[in-house]
């Protein structure tokens, strides 16, 4: 976490003296390491994909290329979103060579557990949910082929298409009791907010699994989902990225308001790549609505903010640059990220959070939970005995 901004420096760079002086190291402490709850891993080529797919769809795809995605996070430019370091020495895109992710990522960062979110997002909410679905599959055995078997610190997501329920729920009775799969794995992007009740078979599934329902920013205003904001589609990638935080309220709110946690009571969601501080300052708003309104939704039994503590989580990437550490303790407190946020790195993306970087020291207990606790408790992960400072 950088505590002020200085000339010609990027996230990502280690070599800072403001940083280096501030910095919660984990080279320099004795602790239970890292859980990455987010690692975009990928194929080399498309066709990694097609032993998986049926012939109509290898077809298609060898006729008309992939033909998903194309909305506003298209326009995240430079090497298409990535760290200019991240690329393979060997060739192909950054994320997509398993070693040489260990060799960068895993190793460096004593990475314990990495939970791979994929590159793949897109392929959730093409206008063909049949497509879409065979897309969600072949992506989900490739992962488990080419990354869980051959690597034992990785983790999988289950990806859904989200626009068939039915599919959703076929794919996580197909792959839900499999060891290595996690989550289930949705863009924040989508046609209704995640606590409509078209939705609740998929919690059904995820609890009858022993998995969790995991949202990643993605997919907003593309394909068959609402646009990315609540007033019409943005012209540069960055007031997309500034908006991102809308739909996570949105769907924070209907979780909480259409009674998802009264229904299910164990599911555990978590929110990704969307931003950590705006978190206090909405559940403020959502529990004084909720004491004018509360008549509305009569089923609501608790506070909101009290549902985000039983069964939310969020991710800790992009965590917003605070101006100094006063404001950084006040609104890391208030959203109670001691005990409900995951270290997430985002690599191999430019705006890759470092562990060694991120965060300004802080105490042992708080260290070992965000990088490693918490996750473990949403994932279901050993957990080591608290370590003696």
């Amino acid at each position: 976490m950088r505590l002020q901004i200085l000339p010609k420096q990027t996230r990502g760079d280690e070599n800072m003296s403001l940083i280096e002086a501030t910095a919660n190291k984990t080279k320099e402490r004795k602790g239970v390491g890292v859980i990455d709850c987010d690692i975009h891993h990928t194929y080399k080529d498309i066709k990694q994909l097609f032993p998986y797919l049926p012939r109509k769809y290898r077809e298609r795809i060898e006729l008309w290329g992939p033909n998903f995605g194309g909305g506003p996070g298209t326009m995240n430019g430079g090497n298409i979103g990535k760290r200019a370091d991240s690329f393979p020495p060997g060739g192909g895109p950054a994320g997509s060579d398993l070693d040489f992710m260990v060799e960068q990522l895993l190793e460096p960062f004593d990475i314990r557990y990495g939970i791979l979110t994929g590159e793949f997002i897109a392929c959730t909410n093409t206008a063909d949910t049949y497509y879409s679905a065979a897309l969600c599959s072949a992506f989900n055995d490739y992962t488990i082929e080419h990354w869980l078997d051959k690597e034992p610190r990785f983790r999988g997501s289950i990806y859904l298409p989200i626009h068939d329920v039915a599919a959703s729920v076929r794919e996580i009775e197909r792959l839900g009791s499999h060891p290595g799969m996690v989550q289930a794995y949705v863009p924040s992007g989508s046609h209704h907010p995640y606590g409509n009740k078209i939705f609740h078979p998929i919690y059904e599934a995820c609890l009858k699994h022993g998995i969790n329902f995991t949202m990643h920013v993605g997919a907003i205003g593309d394909g068959m989902n609402a646009s990315a904001t609540n007033v019409g589609y943005p012209s540069y990638y960055i007031e997309y990225r500034a908006a991102r935080t809308q739909a996570y309220m949105a769907h924070m709110a209907s979780f909480i308001f259409e009674g998802v946690f009264e229904i299910f009571p164990e599911l555990q969601v978590a929110f990704i790549e969307g931003g950590v501080f705006w978190v206090a300052p909405y559940l403020w708003r959502l529990d004084q609505d909720w004491k004018a309104l509360r008549e509305q939704t009569p089923w609501v039994k608790k506070k909101p903010s009290e549902y985000f503590l039983t069964n939310m989580y969020i991710g800790s990437q992009p965590i917003e640059e605070a101006p100094n550490r006063q404001a950084f303790d006040t609104l890391f407190e208030a959203m109670h990220a001691k005990d409900k946020l995951l270290f997430c790195s985002d690599y191999p993306h430019w705006d890759f959070d470092s562990p060694k970087l991120v965060f300004p020291k802080m105490d042992k207990e708080t260290t070992d939970n965000v990088f490693y606790y918490n996750a473990a408790k949403y994932y279901g992960l050993p957990m080591p005995d608290k370590t003696e400072e």
